[in-house]
């Protein structure tokens, strides 16, 4: 059995003034143990509210930053153990898992995902990331219909630029890339009929230097950075009408009932490739290649050796923290310039 114990962080402070009993790193879990005897529904007061030790947990999870946001909260009173998974999207706070102290030897597959967070995050990235694909497809559906004419080539340009858009967008605000929920609060207040301009200021908003943006811009748009990289940068992509259906599905299914912090970009951008093939969907088709798969063939090609290469410089006996940092700079830079597929064009 794998020991977790290196991986727990106990007493963690928070911006919320509390503390977090425990924190089990690897598994994204926050623990919340309270003493024998307290009644695990009965709300006390925390920092001047009442509340539940579950919402108590939850409060300081959605406290973190995105990428520590936990994906389950265990409670306890030493008596009982409950496991709220954050995934759920039926209520965590009340559909929960649920055992005695003398039942856990029955009990202990209810805990694999701590003694192997890895497994339970793939397994749970994959659950998401399928459902995520699915609703991209169903929204580039509705979109679809909205064109005048969306057979043409330039109709489905614009349309597939419209979507990568609209995935990033989705990435950045789960990610941290954005402000949390900033895409949503952007969109969440507008009606049907003004979102294809507020989408077209968007786009070229993110896509304007710092120095070069509209002071007079509104503070929805202020709260959004400059992305590099060209992909706001063409201007002339076409974006239908929304409807008040397509908005609901974009806000409170793809947006706000997603966390795309938790999707695999390995096996969602599969599934999003083949939403945009036209060819793929015409055949009823929906692939990707397991990240398993590929691991199968990168590891022994170059990524177990990079790895040996790191864990080498990360525990070389009797180096400080200075040295290893600068130990380390030398190893980055040989990451930044190694090609790993090179294309060339013969005339």
């Amino acid at each position: 059995m794998e020991d977790v114990t290196t991986n727990v962080m106990f007493e963690q402070s928070t911006v919320s003034r509390g503390y977090i009993d425990a924190i089990v790193v690897d598994a994204k879990t926050f623990i919340e143990q309270k003493s024998l005897g307290v009644d695990l529904d009965r709300a006390e007061s925390r920092q001047g509210e009442l509340v539940t030790p579950f919402q108590q947990a939850k409060r300081y999870a959605d406290a973190q930053p995105n990428v520590q946001r936990p994906d389950t909260i265990i409670v306890s009173n030493f008596r009982e153990f409950r496991i709220h998974d954050l995934a759920k999207e039926l209520h965590p706070e009340t559909n929960y898992s649920s055992f005695k102290l003398e039942e856990l030897p029955g009990q202990l597959h209810l805990l694999d995902f701590l003694v192997d967070p890895k497994a339970d995050r793939r397994r749970r990235e994959k659950a998401v990331s399928v459902n995520a694909g699915y609703l991209i497809g169903k929204l580039y559906d509705l979109l679809q219909e909205r064109y005048l004419d969306p057979d043409t080539p330039e109709a489905q340009h614009s349309l597939n630029v419209l979507c990568v858009r609209l995935v990033f967008c989705l990435f950045a605000e789960d990610a941290g890339v954005f402000d949390r929920a900033a895409f949503y609060n952007y969109l969440k207040e507008l009606p049907a009929r003004q979102v294809r301009i507020a989408l077209r200021e968007l786009f070229l908003y993110l896509d304007t230097r710092p120095e070069d943006r509209d002071p007079y811009a509104s503070d929805q748009l202020k709260a959004f950075p400059y992305v590099n990289g060209g992909l706001f940068a063409e201007q002339n992509v076409d974006i239908p009408q929304f409807t008040d259906e397509i908005v609901e599905l974009l806000l409170e299914e793809v947006s706000a009932g997603t966390d795309w912090s938790n999707v695999s970009p390995t096996i969602f951008g599969g599934v999003f490739e083949s939403t945009l093939n036209p060819e793929t969907r015409q055949a009823g088709g929906m692939h990707y290649t397991s990240p398993e798969n590929i691991h199968r063939v990168i590891d022994p090609a170059f990524l177990d050796s990079l790895t040996d290469e790191l864990e080498q410089i990360i525990h070389e006996p009797g180096v400080g923290a200075i040295k290893r940092r600068n130990n380390l700079r030398p190893y980055q830079d040989k990451l930044a310039s190694l090609n790993f597929f090179k294309l060339s064009h013969h005339d």
